[in-house]
């Protein structure tokens, strides 16, 4: 793919709410990249569903290359009609980056996405098209590196409407907003928390509609590599450890066994850092041309767990602690788009639980886990056992 798309999305709750009445699914791999944002009709559990029925609906379809029109036309025929207001659909946002760097915008009923580009606001051309009675706008567009396209559900052009602000915060409101308070720097998910967050503000942290930010960045892709565990045959050790290293991209090695062999084979000393930040983390070790070296299995659980809470987290500032699962996970969160992990299948004794057969290890187990929550966070994940 010409870009690597950096994508992150969040909601806030309609107030009293539990369930969310917006449902963001995207999906992407070498050929492309695909996000739908669904506003379900109303709020609570009878929203939630219609928008995550859209939104399943339409990524599904729109992978195995339905047009548009078809997805549309399934969406309008599938949903439950509201008895109350005669309307059988959800509103939604449909974006699709192709490998060439062409992106194809969809909307119908949402507000318009904001597309900025070295902090402008870039003006974006529309064609509207009917199918079956539904009015859809549709575009397509080049995006460069580092151009974002943020696009978000009605709460947010509604935030403050009736407090803070008589009318809500209106579209060239939040299009000054952006371009005043973004750079090209920032990520998708810094630039989705600044959004979000002011509308929270605005509602006084009593959101008044179901509120949800969306953000895509085009972004060169940058390589890793995270080498955990002795392979089973002793003379893979060699072949391994001169895969890492002509790998471009940051280098990782999780476990002491793996740290040994990599140290071995690059004729380097591997150090150990006694400086304890977290007595529940093992400390760092340092090897010549290695850029982290962690302990094993405890070590990738706590970064795993700190993956786990970016999803929702509005402030990172956790991922940048100086203890060793910190550090794990801020280089494969921030510092890294596609990832291969190069596993030893070897057993440790210490990681086996004895009523488990090897393929179910710990070592193994979590670092399955760990690659689960790096794709949810829309990383390209590789795996080559040893």
């Amino acid at each position: 793919m010409k870009f690597f798309i950096d994508f992150a999305s969040s909601s806030l709750n309609k107030y009293g709410e539990e369930l969310c009445g917006d449902k963001v699914e995207f999906y992407h791999d070498e050929k492309m990249f695909i996000a739908v944002l669904s506003d379900g009709l109303g709020s609570g559990v009878k929203a939630n569903i219609l928008a995550t029925l859209t939104a399943k609906i339409a990524i599904t379809m729109l992978k195995e290359g339905v047009t548009i029109e078809e997805v549309v036309d399934t969406v309008v025929q599938t949903l439950p009609v509201c008895a109350e207001r005669n309307l059988a659909y959800s509103t939604f946002t449909i974006i699709k980056v192709a490998n060439d760097g062409i992106a194809y915008v969809a909307e119908f009923d949402n507000p318009s996405i904001f597309f900025l580009s070295d902090r402008e606001i870039k003006k974006i051309e529309w064609s509207t098209t009917e199918i079956n009675g539904r009015k859809v706008n549709e575009s397509r567009f080049e995006l460069k590196e580092k151009d974002v396209l943020v696009f978000v559900s009605d709460g947010v052009v509604h935030a403050g409407v009736g407090k803070i602000l008589n009318l809500g915060w209106q579209w060239d409101d939040i299009n000054k907003y952006l371009k005043e308070n973004t750079n090209k720097n920032m990520s998708s998910k810094t630039v989705t928390n600044l959004l979000l967050s002011a509308c929270d503000q605005l509602y006084m942290q009593q959101p008044g509609d179901d509120t949800t930010v969306a953000t895509l960045k085009a972004v060169r892709p940058q390589k890793a590599v995270l080498f955990s565990g002795p392979p089973i045959d002793v003379n893979m050790d060699s072949k391994i450890v001169d895969k890492i290293m002509k790998i471009y991209g940051k280098k990782i090695v999780c476990g002491g066994t793996a740290g040994n062999i990599v140290a071995r084979e690059l004729k380097e000393e591997l150090t150990t850092s006694f400086n304890i930040v977290d007595k529940d983390i093992p400390p760092v070790g340092y090897i010549k041309g290695i850029d982290l070296v962690t302990e094993g299995v405890l070590t990738i659980r706590k970064a795993t767990e700190k993956l786990e809470q970016v999803r929702e987290a509005t402030d990172l500032k956790f991922l940048y602690k100086k203890d060793g699962a910190s550090k794990l996970a801020k280089m494969l969160y921030e510092d890294c788009t596609h990832i291969t992990f190069i596993i030893g299948r070897a057993i440790n004794p210490a990681h086996q639980n004895p009523d488990f057969p090897n393929e179910l290890s710990i070592k193994l187990y979590v670092l399955n886990e760990l690659k689960s929550i790096l794709i949810k966070l829309g990383k390209i994940v590789e795996v080559e056992f040893y």
